[in-house]
């Protein structure tokens, strides 16, 4: 059984699916469904909100490069 996520959570999530868009000039939608569907990881469950209390602490460029370098590793295309 997965664990709620709590507001704090889903927010971050938000922000961070919203940061990587940015950065690689997709929309949020477009981001979040290559975070969903990463072969092999769901980048917002196993990574962001999983690592959740690590992850906001660092800064918005940290996260954005962790994101799309592991994403890319996964062999998604961003």
């Amino acid at each position: 059984m997965k664990k709620s996520i709590t507001k704090d959570e889903l927010e971050f999530a938000i922000f961070c699916v919203e940061c990587v868009a940015d950065e690689v000039g997709l929309k949020g939608n477009e981001v979040y469904e290559l975070m969903m569907n990463c072969p092999g990881l769901n980048v917002l469950d196993d990574y962001v909100i999983e690592f959740y209390s690590t992850l906001h602490t660092q800064g918005r460029e940290y996260i954005v490069r962790e994101l799309i370098e592991l994403m890319r590793k996964k062999g998604t295309k961003i």
